[in-house]
């Protein structure tokens, strides 16, 4: 059962959890008042302008992990052609929305068991921090990273953390020798029926996904008829670090999916985002692979709201209600029966995908 939470409850919440929490309240003024919208800075920092342009004076920043109410939605008409022209009205100015992530506040009644092989849970507050526990130190901040609003998780099961309440531990899909614990109320338990496969009805080779790299853009058919289609961020080309390294640029041609996870921990357990290009990303929800490499993948973002641009080190960048749709909807099918690790993931030979 999920309850909602004001702002300000959510900022006493969990203290050990939350307290490294970087906040700042922002108040409208005058007459001015949020639109109910939340977001989360996503980078180390951005700029805060006077006006929403690039070339406007800069009053100010906002950094990683900075919640900032939202009052107003613009999309200036002088913005240019080709770009993302959406900016946020927020306390003291303006900033665009690019490095950003739209949030929720909201709570969860703990489930009372999980099974040793796991269930998936999805993280529901702007982030949860992580916690270790061993005899030597005690509780002490897992080594990885925070937890992210919408990211999906499996806990493998549930005990008293160091606030003295429940705590899901939570194993990596990574490493299974990787678990750590975060505040049950943060998360939400995902049923099966959540994730039950969209158009079975339909012959798997009636499906088909067409991605355009030059407009960004994804379709999905059902023999002639669209079905959905959206913005997506895929791989901006650059210089390989090394022979072992995949490159950046998204490769075009005729692919099947090739494996399902409804998480993945992408990056490295220990990955630095802000140093030599190392990035560990847990959580990475409703992931498609569709090279046959398996180094490539169609999945959910919570690391920019920059759709329609390219963004990615070669994966298919989607806004994860669009990742959600799409990894139901594509073969093969995800069961969602768990009775040993190795459910974690599906495989077979898939949907169609198209990339030009």
């Amino acid at each position: 059962m999920n309850r909602s939470l004001s702002r300000r409850d959510f900022l006493k919440l969990s203290g050990l959890a939350m307290t490294s929490l970087a906040f700042t309240p922002m108040f409208p003024r005058g007459q001015e008042q949020d639109n109910g919208k939340l977001a989360r800075v996503t980078i180390g920092e951005i700029d805060l302008r006077l006006a929403p342009r690039d070339d406007a004076q800069i009053v100010g920043k906002r950094y990683r992990d900075q919640l900032v109410h939202i009052y107003a939605e613009l999309n200036p008409p002088d913005a240019p052609q080709h770009y993302n022209t959406l900016w946020y009205r927020v306390w003291g100015g303006y900033i665009h929305s690019a490095h950003t992530q739209i949030v929720n506040v909201r709570l969860n009644e703990p489930v009372q068991s999980i099974p040793e092989t796991g269930q998936l849970f999805e993280v529901t507050v702007p982030y949860s921090t992580a916690y270790q526990y061993t005899t030597w130190d005690g509780w002490q901040p897992w080594r990885g990273t925070r937890l992210y609003y919408e990211t999906v998780h499996w806990a493998t099961g549930i005990d008293e953390g160091p606030d003295g309440k429940a705590w899901y531990q939570i194993t990596s899909e990574l490493s299974k020798l990787e678990k750590y614990f975060v505040p049950a109320q943060h998360l939400r338990f995902i049923p099966t029926e959540e994730i039950a496969p969209l158009s079975a009805n339909v012959t798997p080779e009636d499906k088909w996904v067409r991605v355009s790299i030059p407009e960004q853009k994804f379709w999905a058919y059902e023999g002639d008829e669209l079905v959905r289609s959206g913005d997506v961020s895929t791989g901006i080309p650059s210089r390989r670090l090394s022979s072992d390294d995949l490159p950046t640029a998204t490769p075009t041609g005729q692919f099947r999916i090739q494996a399902k996870m409804p998480n993945k921990h992408m990056g490295s357990i220990t990955g630095n985002p802000d140093y030599e290009g190392g990035f560990s990303l847990p959580g990475v929800p409703w992931t498609c692979f569709f090279e046959p490499n398996g180094g490539y993948a169609f999945h959910g973002t919570y690391w920019h709201n920059n759709f329609g641009l390219q963004m990615s080190h070669g994966c298919i960048n989607m806004r994860n209600e669009d990742a959600k749709w799409l990894f139901r909807w594509v073969t093969p099918v995800y069961e969602g029966d768990i009775e040993s690790f190795t459910d974690w993931y599906t495989i077979g030979y898939g949907t169609r995908i198209e990339i030009a």
